[in-house]
């Protein structure tokens, strides 16, 4: 593994350490910067920092140069929804039941199988088990996804995720008449105390806030649509059972006795950012899935 020192010099003093590495090699993007640090391939005066330290003058900053190592995730052929694709992104809109990217041990059947059989060009930024992949949406959600092509797609992508520019807008089935038509859910979620298998609203969490709108109220359940201001993983089965509202079907943060439907439900219908390239906004939208509409519809009719 090849290995490079640097000295924080006086113009970098109070800089992010993830800006400062980033700029001392051109070929080196931020956000791989940034997974560096978080992988532990960075130390500062031979300690490990979080992405948000900030050089002190002299610091002696190491930084570990992973090798590239062969993908290992094999191409699948499939017959994936694509909305959109060019050189830089490509928007595919995923089924329920599909992982989005392999793990250790589940290597195949994933959405990262499909797209590498797709194209070849996807960026590499999240390592050999991500490709291209930005964002996620969980295994039993429905909806839209963008995948970067390239390292500075995926980068800018990336940055509009977290200066909050990005419209991802989810429809949900969701238990209970909620009594108003709007609400905001800004509550912190991190790691469950009690099953570290879940995501709860905890004093220390990250900060997370949902935006809700009941489109149809039903006998004992709400039909929603909620849009995310920030993204954290369950974030929308979290804060909707923390209100007391939680999704239909959802078999780790409903309720016992809720409905059988393979999985929570929940769809990502609405995906809009800045094409990277050219910075227009461009946005998408996917219809509910035939199953998800039935379900709706048999609530209306009480069968």
């Amino acid at each position: 593994m090849e290995k490079k020192e640097h000295i924080i010099q006086s113009e970098q003093v109070s800089e992010r350490i993830d800006k400062i590495i980033s700029t001392i090699n051109n070929d080196w993007s931020r956000t791989q910067v940034q997974q560096w640090i978080k992988d532990g391939h960075v130390l500062v005066n031979g300690k490990s920092v979080k992405t948000k330290y900030k050089g002190i003058l002299n610091d002696v900053v190491t930084i570990e140069i992973p090798e590239l190592t062969e993908l290992d995730v094999l191409p699948e052929e499939m017959n994936l929804d694509v909305y959109y694709e060019d050189s830089d992104v490509i928007v595919v809109n995923k089924p329920k039941g599909m992982v989005v990217h392999p793990a250790p041990g589940h290597v195949t059947g994933t959405l990262v199988n499909g797209l590498m059989a797709h194209c070849k060009d996807l960026s590499g930024i999240n390592g050999v088990m991500r490709p291209g992949i930005v964002h996620r949406i969980d295994k039993d959600t429905s909806g839209l996804l963008m995948v970067a092509k390239n390292d500075a797609a995926h980068e800018s992508l990336v940055n509009q995720l977290v200066e909050k520019t990005v419209t991802r807008k989810y429809k949900a089935l969701v238990h209970g008449s909620i009594p108003h038509d709007y609400g905001t859910v800004d509550a912190p979620i991190g790691r469950d105390t009690k099953d570290r298998q879940k995501m709860a609203v905890v004093d220390r969490g990250k900060h997370a806030v949902t935006h809700f709108h009941v489109l149809e109220r039903m006998e004992d359940f709400s039909f929603i649509e909620c849009q995310l201001e920030t993204g954290r993983t369950h974030q929308i089965r979290v804060h909707m059972k923390y209100i007391g509202f939680p999704l239909a079907g959802d078999p780790k943060y409903g309720p016992k006795k809720t409905l059988d439907i393979g999985g929570q439900a929940l769809h990502a219908g609405i995906l809009g950012f800045n094409h990277p390239r050219t910075g227009e906004y461009i946005e998408f939208e996917a219809p509910l899935p035939s199953d998800f509409e039935e379900l709706i519809d048999n609530i209306r009719n009480n069968r």
